[in-house]
Order: structure tokens, then C-alpha cells, then sequence
């Protein structure tokens, strides 16, 4: 297949792998070029996600590699599959790249938790709080843009309504449930939406009160996917200038540990959904 232009987070991902993976077993590129019947700029090639890999090729690299855990290897090989055009890439194009990867990191993620302060998770937002945080940036959207934002906001949300949806833990913090993006009546709706969407057997929502005091990473936006094995988990964080991805194994044990921090201090499902209702009664 030809060389991609602009690979996705998971398609790098798959290429970071397969370099860790090379590394460790201190193989050069021109050996596993060799290995694979290929030339020495192509190993580079997939090793950034720009080529893709058969899975015979991975497999033998692998094995020369003294790589003996079977489900990572076989999650590689997955990776590596083609799967055909998701949804998102009619968005290519049309809206930043880093948005394209969260919805297809968040398709093939076995399991979500996230962790939100200020804003509520996005896959929970009515249509109409999320336009009220479109049309707040700067510079500022035009309308067609906002629109288009949204219709993407709609779509990314379906991954929590298919037939075999993922585990999703919603870790929100009091603040964001008391900001009133859009007024009192939108928001309303916002939280009676989340109390709907709490009682989805496949959604746990937990709410930290302002009671529960410090916690590590306070007003940080944090999306932790995970995958099929733990070495191929991914964090997801906001910044000013978009979404970055995080991987490293020091950094996603990091976040695990937050997260766990914020889920013990977190009201169980029934009192949060109780504790929305009485922020909702308040409006």
C-alpha cells in the first residue's frame, strides 16, 4: 500500500509499538529490514505509522523479538488490520485531526473512565450545551461551523449506544454541574440528561462534591481508553491548542492512579444521581 500522508494516533501508536518492541531487543533496522524482505526506509516507515504491516510480517517480528505475550501480540495484529473507513474521516478535512482521533480511539476502546471539573464529558452533553460551548471560543465560529462541530459531537456520542457498548466511568466534579452554560433551562436539561444516562446499565457516573476536598490533578480534563491489553491503554488530555495523547507506561499508571484517587472519594451512583437531582432542583 502506498505511504500515508497523515497517519492517525492509533496507526503511530501501532508504529511506536512495533519500534518498542524492536528496541528492547536491541535489533537494528537494517536486521529486522532484512527479517521482513524490506528496505531499510520502510522499517522507518512503519515505525511512524506512515506503512502499514501485514500480519505475518508483525508476527515474525515478534517472535525474532523473544516477544512471548500472545494477547498483546495479538492486539498488534488487530491494529494493524485494515478496517475500512470509519465515520469520523468524513470529518477529514473539515475538522482538526486530533478531534478524528479521540473518536476513533474511543471505537475501539474496551473500557472509558474520564474525569471532568469544569466541563461535562462530552458523549453526555445535550445538543444544546454543547453549541453554548462552541460558540464560546475564540476566535469566534460561525454558525455553519458550530454546526458542524455539533453534528460531529451527535456522532461521537453512538459509541455509548451500539449493542456491545464500553464500560464508561463519568468522574464529574460539583463545579461542572453547577456551571450554567446557556442558562438555567439548559442546563436543567443537561442534568436531567445525565440522570437518564446514569441508569444506562453500561454508564457509571460519579460525582465528587466540593465536601470531598484535594484531589491529584484538580481541573484537568482527563479521557482514560482503554484497550484490548493494558500496555496499549491511552490518555487523552485537553490543552489550549488541542488534544494530546499520552502513552508512556510511567504516564498511564500515573493517570490510573488519579482516577482511582477521584473514584474513592467520588459519591456512589445512587447518591450522585440523587446529587444532580438536588443541584437540577435548585435551577
Amino acid at each position: 500500500m502506498p505511504p500515508r500522508t497523515a497517519p492517525s494516533e492509533r496507526q503511530k501508536r501501532l508504529g511506536s509499538e512495533l519500534r518498542k518492541m524492536r528496541m528492547a531487543a536491541e535489533m537494528s533496522a537494517d536486521h529486522a529490514a532484512g527479517l521482513l524482505g524490506l528496505d531499510r526506509a520502510k522499517i522507518s516507515n512503519i515505525e511512524t505509522g506512515v506503512r502499514t504491516i501485514n500480519a505475518e510480517r508483525l508476527r515474525t517480528l515478534a517472535c525474532n523479538c523473544d516477544c512471548s505475550d500472545a494477547a498483546y501480540i495479538d492486539a498488534l495484529v488487530d491494529m494493524a488490520r485494515p478496517n475500512g473507513r470509519g465515520w469520523w474521516e468524513r470529518y477529514r478535512g473539515a475538522l482538526s485531526p486530533g478531534l478524528l482521533d479521540i473518536a476513533e480511539l474511543e471505537s475501539y476502546a474496551t473500557r472509558m473512565r474520564t474525569a471532568h471539573t469544569m466541563h461535562i464529558p462530552g458523549l453526555l452533553q445535550t445538543t444544546q450545551h454543547a453549541l453554548e460551548l462552541f460558540r464560546a471560543v475564540l476566535p469566534r465560529l460561525p454558525e455553519h461551523e458550530c454546526a458542524l462541530r455539533l453534528a460531529y459531537r451527535v456522532e461521537r456520542q453512538k459509541v455509548l449506544a451500539g449493542e456491545e457498548p464500553p464500560e464508561y466511568v463519568a468522574l464529574i466534579h460539583e463545579a461542572a454541574l453547577r456551571m450554567q452554560f446557556g442558562g438555567p433551562k439548559v442546563a436543567r436539561a443537561q442534568l436531567d440528561h445525565l440522570v437518564s444516562a446514569s441508569e444506562l446499565a453500561h454508564v457509571r457516573l460519579l460525582v465528587i462534591p466540593f465536601s470531598a476536598g484535594t484531589f491529584p490533578g484538580a481541573g484537568q480534563t482527563v479521557n482514560y481508553l482503554e484497550g484490548p491489553v493494558p500496555a496499549l491503554d491511552t490518555v487523552q488530555v485537553d490543552s489550549s491548542h488541542g488534544p494530546e495523547f499520552l502513552s508512556g507506561e510511567h504516564q498511564l499508571s500515573k493517570y490510573r492512579s488519579h482516577l482511582d484517587w477521584m473514584e474513592r472519594i467520588a459519591l456512589p451512583p445512587g447518591a450522585s444521581r440523587e446529587f444532580i437531582r438536588a443541584v437540577a432542583s435548585d435551577l
